[in-house]
């Protein structure tokens, strides 16, 4: 078992605050979901999570320690691994090469997402949105990390590639993270823990089903 936490955390970008105290769990091995618009603060939370954006108040807690203050490179030695949006991939390095900076072997990879198998010696640059998606969600599941922390998972993916890439996330032996817009169907009736975001606050956290269930949803 394992548990990623936020404490009444804040996080400021100058003079704007991003987040204003918010506070979650995230258990592990198993499905965590931050729900909420562009600018809500869910790619915030995630960053916060990681150790990319500095906290200017609360803390993060793993496991029961604090590791607010430890570094992002000592976070992903210790087991966690961060998908961003954007710039998730090595567009001078292959897909090969990328892969063998996961692990020696890409064969778990490859069976994942065998559309990346006659793409190995391309350059991440040169791939489409989707590919890269798949490339750089296939290099955190080589790793095995115990935490995974992916921002929309799923953009640029055809429907069944994507129903595939969130079959293969609740299956990790992980505390996943995923940060999403809305709830995805792939994983409505899956047990998932929702917290959804409003202008840097939690305004509903609940299971998944629960979220459906309510007047509007």
């Amino acid at each position: 078992m394992t548990a990623l936490a936020l404490r009444h955390a804040r996080v400021r970008y100058g003079p704007l605050e991003a987040l204003h105290g918010v506070t979650l769990v995230a258990p592990g091995p198993g499905l965590t979901v931050l729900l909420g618009r562009n600018g809500s603060g869910r790619t915030t939370v995630l960053r916060a999570l990681a150790g990319t954006v500095p906290l200017s108040g609360g803390s993060v807690v793993w496991d029961g320690a604090d590791v607010t203050g430890v570094p992002a490179y000592e976070r992903a030695r210790r087991g966690m691994c961060l998908v961003p949006e954007r710039q998730a991939v090595f567009g001078s390095l292959t897909v090969r090469e990328h892969l063998a900076l996961a692990a020696p072997d890409p064969a778990p990879a490859l069976d994942a997402y065998p559309a990346l198998r006659p793409l190995l010696d391309r350059r991440a640059g040169t791939l489409s949105g989707g590919e890269q998606r798949m490339l750089a969600l296939s290099r955190a599941l080589l790793a095995r990390a115990r935490v995974v922390l992916v921002d929309e998972p799923a953009q640029g993916m055809s429907p069944a590639v994507a129903a595939r890439t969130y079959e293969l996330l609740a299956s990790l032996d992980a505390c996943v993270v995923l940060a999403e817009q809305r709830l995805p169907p792939a994983l409505h009736g899956r047990p998932a823990f929702v917290y959804e975001l409003h202008r840097g606050a939690v305004a509903f956290a609940g299971e998944a089903g629960e979220l459906a269930r309510r007047p509007g949803a």
